[in-house]
């Protein structure tokens, strides 16, 4: 995507030192545009678990560069192959206990460890790593471009049908910031957009951490896409009045079995989706999918820091960012960071493949080889 007329991913490996990994800082956005350098695989630990870098898509890609640093340094410290390894495995276990859970860190943490079968030269094990870890990116881009289009027919339709704006309720930020490019929940409504479908999204704006109203609206308005943003509370009353046409949800963790985790509130729109029979979309690429779980229940749901409920973000009047405390000093606070949205609530799941149901028999129709 672009940013000020130049392209941006999420997340890359310095033109000029292929030993230096780059990202956008996302804690400082919309006030401020920050280029983040990681050298050390401690630091892309660091900047998933503080969410310098979110979202599922960019978790993955973030642990698999994570990999390929972690490769580095055990190279250069460790004494023998198994040495080697276990360095690897122990950065690799670190790096899946940051974010809990959303099931692409685990899965290109595994993917970069799978990737070394066989291989016993340390010097072509960083290569594997490195390798795997670019396809690892560019799979993101590619599936989430892909997802676009097969989101595309669903909003086409609306805006055939209406002859007026689609406007589309979206939760959280599932756009180009949450992957490498493009997005998941966002890419069918830029593919409409860049058509010259009439589009326009409801931005939640997802407390605590208002990913929303600072990073969903900020790549909308980047790119050009009419949008307002909205309190959380706000999308049940769009949907009795008739002002909200389709949802769109990303996902952190959805299960063969197609139950939905994703941002807290997430559910809430679901339910009132559904009693006002407005449809209800989750966009997702396969690495998504936990193939292991079909109880979405059962999905480990990340705890926070009460600070992210009690103290809010913004631009000061000095032009500063600053953040304020919005309770009583004393008050508790709990904060989960996800919810499950059963599947029975979910009118389809978009995928790189196409578009199916939320259950067994048609994710595996579309996923066959996951059979086993």
């Amino acid at each position: 995507m672009n940013v000020n007329g130049k392209p941006y991913r999420t997340i890359w490996v310095n033109g000029e030192d292929d030993k230096l990994i780059q990202i956008i800082d996302q804690r400082w956005l919309p006030h401020k545009f920050v280029v983040e350098d990681l050298r050390r695989s401690d630091d892309v630990a660091i900047a998933i678990r503080d969410m310098h870098v979110r979202g599922a898509g960019l978790i993955g890609a973030a642990a698999g560069l994570g990999m390929y640093l972690a490769g580095l340094e055990a190279n250069r410290d460790s004494i023998n192959p198994e040495h080697f390894n276990q360095l690897l495995r122990n950065s690799g276990d670190k790096l899946k206990a940051t974010r809990p859970t959303a099931v692409n860190l685990e899965w290109a943490v595994n993917r970069q460890l799978d990737g070394l079968s066989g291989l016993t030269d340390s010097i072509i094990k960083v290569r594997q790593l490195f390798q795997e870890a670019g396809k690892i990116a560019d799979e993101d881009s590619a599936y989430c471009q892909s997802i676009g289009q097969h989101g595309l027919p669903l909003i086409r339709d609306i805006y055939d049908g209406k002859q007026q704006a689609v406007n589309i309720l979206t939760h959280c930020n599932a756009g180009w910031l949450a992957f490498v490019d493009h997005g998941s929940a966002t890419s069918p409504i830029y593919a409409a957009h860049d058509e010259g479908i009439p589009v326009h999204v409801w931005v939640d704006e997802t407390r605590p951490r208002n990913q929303g109203a600072r990073l969903t609206a900020w790549e909308l308005d980047k790119h050009g896409v009419p949008h307002t943003v909205i309190a959380d509370n706000v999308g049940g009353h769009l949907m009795q009045h008739g002002m909200v046409d389709m949802v769109i949800v990303g996902t952190d963790r959805t299960t063969y079995g197609g139950d939905v985790c994703n941002k807290i509130g997430t559910y809430l729109k679901a339910l009132a989706a559904k009693d006002n029979n407005v449809p209800f979309y989750v966009a997702l690429p396969s690495s998504t999918f936990d193939w292991k779980m079909e109880n979405g229940m059962d999905t480990p749901i990340e705890h926070r820091g009460g600070d992210e409920v009690k103290y809010i973000q913004g631009l000061n009047g000095e032009g500063e960012i600053d953040r304020v405390l919005l309770t009583p000093p004393n008050s508790p606070v709990v904060n989960y960071a996800f919810d499950v949205t059963p599947r029975h609530l979910v009118t389809g799941l978009i995928t790189e493949r196409g578009i199916c149901e939320a259950n067994s028999d048609s994710i595996y129709r579309l996923f066959p080889e996951k059979r086993a």
